[in-house]
């Protein structure tokens, strides 16, 4: 069977950057599940793991429109010390949840000085060509439940 619209997918992956370095991976893990045509990945992969089936192997190159986006200046910010009250040591690569005009927003420090706490609302792959190599596990029918409720269930998924 291939990777359609509305089958469930299970993959082995590890994603490295441009310098090869590895940023994720399911080494030693269960591999990652989701269910194709539903904007579970990254629409860059979900493009290139279409018509795929168990058994195969491939690299899969992502642009960063097609990942996790183009890096954003206006996302980044200088605020006021006082804004992280309850934190008494604050440092560069710390994260912290905020509430923005679109709801809660996912912050990282990137330097403090003289009051001062610069960070930066992009997600930490922002900008960056993600590079996965591919090995897909397993591809099945996606059940009537997880067809209505637009998600994985059992294996490799979610229960309720």
């Amino acid at each position: 069977m291939q990777i359609a619209q509305n089958t469930v997918a299970a993959f082995h992956y590890t994603l490295t950057d441009d310098a090869g370095q590895v940023i994720d991976s399911s080494n030693g893990r269960e591999p990652l599940t989701y269910m194709h045509g539903k904007g579970q990945i990254v629409p860059g992969l979900e493009k290139q793991m279409e018509g795929r089936k168990a058994g195969d192997k491939f690299n899969a190159d992502v642009a960063p429109a097609e990942g996790y986006g183009e890096h954003q200046a206006e996302l980044m910010q200088e605020v006021p010390r006082e804004a992280f009250q309850g934190v008494e040591d604050i440092q560069p690569g710390m994260q912290f949840q905020g509430q923005g005009p679109q709801g809660v927003v996912n912050v990282t420090v990137t330097k403090v000085e003289d009051g001062k706490v610069h960070i930066d609302g992009n997600h930490p792959l922002a900008g960056k060509t993600l590079h996965f190599a591919i090995e897909v596990a397993d591809v099945r029918e996606a059940t009537k439940e997880e067809l209505e409720h637009g998600h994985v269930h059992g294996e490799g998924g979610h229960q309720h």
